[in-house]
């Protein structure tokens, strides 16, 4: 894994403008993955991929991540600061391709995680079943009921939804809930951190710091932005200091 550079950050930000968030987070990950093509990157559970992605938010921001939210209950705002690593847990690794099984009642199920790949397909699906059901079908690679083997449309609802509390025990970090407590109403609440929003919001924010400093270079020297960009940051800010 390698930083993000000052160029790294602009053809993010430029590329990821109108992309759905699944191609976005591959767009956010690519450049500190050279030896990984985006296809390989795709086949990474996306518990890996976000666990990755805060890797390499990482490596840009530091470790520790400014949030805010607001009380659903009496509308309060909070703000709070938390680490990486308070959200990144170590988990045992294991290859993206890796087989889990799964015993409920008189079913068993050997299944695969899901994949960014995997939710671009269920992505085209405006009925939610049917999302969820080219998941398990996608994803279930064998399924036996009383020791007949059946298809994953033949599971029963019940049966998917302890396929779906398994995935989520398997993948820790495909979905992050932050426990929240309102300091003004003590009001309990959980709220999904959403590191590929979280990140973009970031790169963003830094892209158009970077396009003003950019600017105000070049117009006060001339020179070219790629000349700029490959300025260390501390070089740029005395620059910027001087111009100032």
């Amino acid at each position: 894994m390698q930083p993000l550079s000052a160029q790294d950050i602009l053809n993010i930000w430029e590329r990821g403008q109108n992309q759905h968030p699944l191609d976005k987070a591959l767009t956010l990950l690519s450049p500190s993955f050279p030896d990984s093509t985006k296809d390989e990157l795709a086949m990474l559970t996306i518990g890996q991929r976000d666990a990755c992605l805060l890797s390499a938010r990482e490596l840009v921001f530091g470790g520790r991540l400014n949030l805010f939210a607001r009380c659903p209950h009496c509308q309060e705002r909070l703000e709070f600061s938390m680490s990486t690593k308070d959200i990144c847990a170590v988990q045992e690794p294991y290859e993206p391709e890796s087989i889990f099984e799964l015993a409920a009642d008189d079913f068993v199920l050997r299944f695969r995680l899901p994949n960014s790949i995997d939710l671009a397909e269920a992505a085209g699906y405006r009925d939610v079943a049917a999302a969820r059901m080219v998941l398990v079908e996608r994803c279930v690679q064998q399924a036996f009921h009383n020791g007949r083997e059946i298809t994953g449309r033949e599971l029963p609802e019940e049966i998917v939804g302890c396929l779906s509390m398994r995935m989520a025990e398997c993948d820790t970090h495909a979905e992050v809930l932050l426990d929240l407590r309102c300091p003004a109403c003590d009001h309990t609440w959980q709220m999904l951190f959403d590191v590929v929003s979280f990140f973009w919001t970031e790169i963003s924010s830094h892209a158009r710091r970077l396009l003003e400093e950019v600017h105000t270079l070049a117009r006060a020297y001339g020179w070219n932005e790629s000349d700029i960009l490959s300025m260390s940051q501390r070089r740029r800010q005395f620059y910027l200091d001087m111009v100032e």
